[in-house]
């Protein structure tokens, strides 16, 4: 029993030996952690002394800023305006039929090209040949009273007719002038005027432009009676216009000779460039916005009336500071950049910023040349 007693006795004291040792080892261990971190702990990201923000020596964000100088530049601000594709009203004609009647052709039909000149339809009017015939009345009534007048005029060299037969002579002969000039003045506004456009009561329309036909409404046979509506249109598309619709507040940057750029939806990825050929002289009462017009070449025919596109201009150029859109910092209602004021050491100032171009942003107010700002992370200072 005593043996046993002493075995036990020997084995409780080697157990608090082996804890005793292992507490001093694991206390060693964690005073010397804590004087590790106690050394490399880091330094403060930065101080505040007065309103300015002071990045001290060992702070990390010394790798992590980037400043640079402002310069003053060259600032043309591009603003977009929605635009439409349009054909010039110049090069467009919408033949109209000059009187009712049966169409008795068409010899264009939509798309087909259109030289000056060339049929586009025929048309069977009874108002024509009654046209027709008024005009071969006052003809002959007009003759009728040439020979009468040159009759008494005859007798009066011979002192055989009276003054007042001559002067009646010569009335009736001013008045069957005057109706035949009334009959021929309607054959021309029918478009009836040059013989070969006639053929009994059949009046050929001709094009009075060279072009495509871009619409047409009626079909052979059909009979026409509203001479207001456009039976054929012929446009020449080889140039159109771009019209933008410019608000008020735009007026003051547009200007004629101004360079665009037009995209549409129908090409993505390619862009036409412009010069503004006109600005309206009126604002549209309903929509309070002016016409821009942009004349561009269409040969190819790609550019169609009716499509949507977008305009973009420059505004006039002028003096004035870009910054990176990084180098703002917006605190509230306020945006802020973070002036140098000495090495590390930065005041933040309150900006007031003007049009935004690509990744840029003009400073119009608040900032002045050549000052040195963050223009990278300058977030960190916002606290």
């Amino acid at each position: 029993m005593n043996a046993k007693l002493r075995h036990r006795t020997w084995l409780a004291l080697g157990t608090v030996v082996v804890l005793s040792t292992a507490g001093a080892v694991w206390w060693l261990i964690f005073a010397r952690a804590s004087a590790a971190d106690a050394v490399t702990a880091p330094a403060p990201l930065l101080e505040h002394v007065g309103a300015q923000v002071v990045v001290g020596e060992g702070s990390p964000l010394r790798r992590t800023l980037a400043i640079q100088s402002v310069a003053e530049q060259v600032v043309e601000v591009p603003f977009a305006l929605p635009a439409t594709v349009e054909a010039d009203t110049a090069r467009l004609v919408k033949a109209l039929t000059p009187l009712a009647g049966r169409i008795v052709s068409l010899d264009k039909r939509l798309g087909d090209p259109v030289q000056r000149g060339e049929v586009l339809f025929r048309i069977d009017s009874p108002d024509l040949g009654q046209a027709i015939s008024d005009q071969q009345k006052a003809k002959a009534a007009l003759a009728l009273a040439r020979r009468a007048l040159d009759r008494q005029r005859e007798l009066g060299a011979s002192d055989i007719a009276a003054t007042r037969e001559i002067e009646q002579a010569q009335n009736d002969f001013e008045q069957a002038s005057t109706e035949f000039a009334r009959a021929e003045a309607r054959l021309t506004q029918m478009g009836a005027g040059d013989p070969h456009a006639v053929q009994g009561r059949v009046l050929a329309v001709r094009s009075p432009i060279t072009g495509r036909v871009v619409d047409l409404s009626a079909a052979a046979g059909a009979y026409w009676n509203d001479a207001t509506a456009s039976l054929m249109t012929v446009a020449d598309l080889s140039t159109v216009f771009v019209t933008a619709n410019a608000d008020e507040k735009d007026l003051s940057s547009i200007f004629v000779g101004q360079s665009a750029q037009i995209a549409l939806d129908a090409y993505p990825g390619d862009s036409f460039a412009g010069k503004v050929r006109y600005v309206g002289e009126l604002l549209d009462p309903d929509t309070r916005r002016v016409k821009v017009r942009m004349q561009f070449d269409n040969r190819d025919g790609r550019l169609k009336p009716g499509m949507f596109a977008k305009a973009t201009f420059l505004s006039k150029s002028h003096r004035g500071l870009l910054v990176p859109l990084t180098a703002v910092v917006q605190r509230g209602f306020n945006a802020r950049v973070f002036v140098e004021t000495q090495a590390w050491r930065f005041e933040p100032r309150v900006v007031q910023l003007g049009s935004r171009i690509g990744e840029s942003v003009e400073i119009v107010a608040g900032l002045k040349a050549n000052e040195r700002i963050v223009v990278k992370d300058g977030v960190q200072l916002n606290d």
